[in-house]
């Protein structure tokens, strides 16, 4: 393709990106049906270019101010992430002199603003969890995620995989805390490897495989993912039920839920029963009132722990859509606890890096239903799934996954006995 379609194709993208009246990634796809011949290496150069420039947002608009033309295209010059001598054959002269002057500045000497490029009442609220590791937090999140896979341990073990990935000259390298997890640098055409063609493995972040190894989910329990989307620890769940037992899915999209129809032929898993219900009171949760051994509740949230793969959702959230958000997630998990039987276990958890989102609501919980439900500390459930350094990874009773100390996405993670 032409430097000058491809930059503009680029611009055009970011134009419909920075809307915000849509998932960043449900953006990007739609933009490649509709642009399909273009090749592997033409997709990521503009996947990368808009996730850089909804990274550093506020630095690159402030930037942009000193230039000419579409501000999408300066945008698209500053976030640039092909090829640069291909890049320079699209520019005008008052671009190269432009880009030239920019590239002169000294970042570090920015307002704090245009450094950690987010919005001022997250910036403020992480500065107040976190402290001292404001900063590194900061570079962790305007970073980019690797590639975790979780093993499906029901069809395969993890150094056969291992194995199978090195003979196609792809390092994956085991997960530092999860026992299923390989990690991959880079992002190769998974899709088209045979280990992931017949359900070896299946793309999940360490931290999500975490929470699925929390839960414990045992061969012949029953067991409700309670707001299963798309399905990565469903199907995780399944394969430590041995394809036994029952396991639901509830999700209120069927969209999501049918997303999981290709996965779960291919994990081999039929024990999963994938059901769309309307609300968390809907009469086919109220049937399985005290009957579930395990209810995973992992609560819709402002996903501000997924910011290396979704940045885009630090501009689109808001407080106002934190705090409807925390009403929301104690009527859940309000909700999934009467499933849980005698004895059972209930987990709640989240990807955001909110207290209001996490401990807030655990807290809350646990100060309402003492006497039904027993908070149990997540340090020795870790090891008891064999995780490796257990105790790195927790906060108090609970699990904290943080990008800058873990290299996972942002996760938190409660758990319950019933009495």
């Amino acid at each position: 393709m032409h430097p000058n379609a491809l930059l503009e194709l680029a611009t055009e993208l970011l134009h419909r990106v920075m809307q915000f009246d849509a998932p960043a990634d449900n953006v990007v796809s739609d933009f490649f049906r509709q642009n399909r011949g273009l090749g592997m290496r033409e997709r990521h150069t503009l996947a990368e270019t808009t996730y850089t420039v909804l990274r550093q947002r506020p630095l690159f608009q402030h930037l942009a101010q000193s230039g000419k033309g579409e501000i999408e295209r300066r945008l698209a010059l500053l976030g640039w992430q092909g090829n640069a001598a291909f890049l320079r054959a699209a520019l005008l002269e008052h671009e190269v002199l432009w880009l030239e002057k920019v590239a002169a500045i000294d970042r570090a000497s920015l307002p704090e603003k245009l450094r950690h490029n987010l919005p001022e009442w997250l910036a403020d609220r992480l500065h107040a969890e976190v402290g001292d590791d404001f900063w590194p937090l900061v570079e962790a999140l305007n970073g980019s995620a690797p590639l975790d896979l979780r093993v499906n341990t029901f069809k395969a073990k993890r150094d056969a995989v291992q194995a199978e990935f090195k003979a196609a000259n792809i390092d994956a390298l085991p997960t530092p805390y999860s026992p299923w997890g390989l990690r991959i640098e880079g992002k190769p055409a998974l899709h088209k490897l045979e280990v992931f063609l017949r359900g070896d493995v299946e793309v999940q972040d360490e931290g999500s495989q975490l929470l699925a190894l929390l839960t414990d989910a045992k061969r012949g329990e029953m067991v409700v993912d309670f707001c299963a989307g798309a399905g990565g620890k469903t199907l995780a769940l399944g394969a430590s039920m041995r394809n036994t037992g029952r396991l639901y899915a509830f999700d209120t999209s069927g969209h999501r839920l049918a997303s999981l129809k290709p996965r779960l032929a291919r994990s081999g898993l039929s024990n999963v029963h994938p059901v769309q219900i309307a609300h968390e009171r809907d009469d086919r949760i109220k049937r399985l009132a005290g009957k579930i051994d395990r209810v995973l509740v992992d609560s819709p949230c402002s996903g501000l722990g997924t910011l290396r793969r979704n940045p885009d959702l630090k501009w689109r959230q808001s407080p106002t859509s934190v705090d409807e958000l925390r009403i929301k997630q104690a009527a859940i998990l309000a909700s999934a606890s009467r499933l849980v039987k005698p004895g059972g276990r209930l987990v709640y958890a989240t990807c955001s890096l909110l207290r209001t989102e996490n401990e807030a609501i655990a807290d809350a919980f646990s100060a309402e239903r003492l006497r039904d439900f027993t908070p149990v500390a997540v340090e020795a459930l870790l090891e008891d799934a064999h995780v490796a350094q257990a105790a790195a990874l927790v906060s108090g009773p609970y699990l904290r996954l943080w990008p800058h100390r873990h290299g996972t996405d942002g996760f938190f993670a409660a758990v319950w006995q019933r009495a």
